[in-house]
């Protein structure tokens, strides 16, 4: 098994008001194995997001380098990097943020669109919404359907360009127990079955057992 992504010796720093660096991170090195299920544990102010958002390419280290691939994109150009995310990585925020005015499949169908999809947008479009279990919702307006629903259409919709990679950020914080295994359970399916490499952040506990490997954050270091 290879990585997917490799990370050393990542540090984010951010200036305070009283004119010194405040560290997000403070030197964190982590590998995410390709088409695994890895979790980024830990409280609100730990540094997941903020290490998510490296990892994603959406925002720059102070320090440290970043593999992604096999490739050093550390001094990638901000166009390099956004052709990777447009290409390669797949997001799922908190926030579903679908389209409220497109059913289902046409969110689904508007991201295949904006990735520039050479397929047939129609077929792509449905076998993502079958894989989340969701082919017969497909006509459905986001205001008719659940949240858990919501957030299973955005699944679909990140994984519709085929990405290497998802990301998803705290995506069952404002879902039930149930629904939020469910999303994670959804999560094994496309490693297991479509090779897609994820990384998840969560706080719940509960959701720690579902993935391959674990990774905890406090005050901006890996402690496990």
């Amino acid at each position: 098994m290879s990585d997917m992504i490799e990370v050393k010796d990542i540090k984010r720093g951010f200036p305070s008001a009283e004119g010194e660096t405040f560290w997000a991170l403070k030197g964190i090195s982590l590998t995410i194995p390709e088409g695994k299920l890895t979790i980024l544990r830990g409280r609100s102010g730990s540094g997941k997001t903020t290490l998510m958002n490296i990892l994603g390419l959406l925002d720059d280290p102070t320090e440290g380098t970043i593999i992604f691939d096999g490739t050093d994109v550390t001094n990638h150009s901000a166009l390099e990097k956004e052709k990777i995310r447009r290409q390669q990585i797949g997001f799922v925020f908190q926030s579903v943020a679908l389209i409220p005015m497109m059913t289902a499949f046409e969110n689904v169908d508007f991201a295949l669109r904006l990735a520039k999809y050479e397929g047939d947008r129609t077929e792509r479009a449905m076998e993502c919404l079958r894989l989340v279990g969701l082919a017969n919702r497909a006509d459905h307006m986001p205001a008719e359907l659940s949240g858990g629903e919501q957030q299973r259409v955005a699944i679909a919709r990140a994984i519709a360009h085929k990405p290497k990679v998802l990301f998803a950020d705290e995506p069952t914080a404002e879902l039930d127990t149930n629904t939020a295994l469910t999303v994670v359970k959804i999560f094994r399916e496309l490693t297991e079955h479509e090779g897609i490499t994820i990384v998840m952040t969560t706080h719940d506990v509960g959701l720690m057992e579902l993935g391959d490997q674990v990774y905890e954050l406090e005050d901006g270091e890996r402690i496990g």
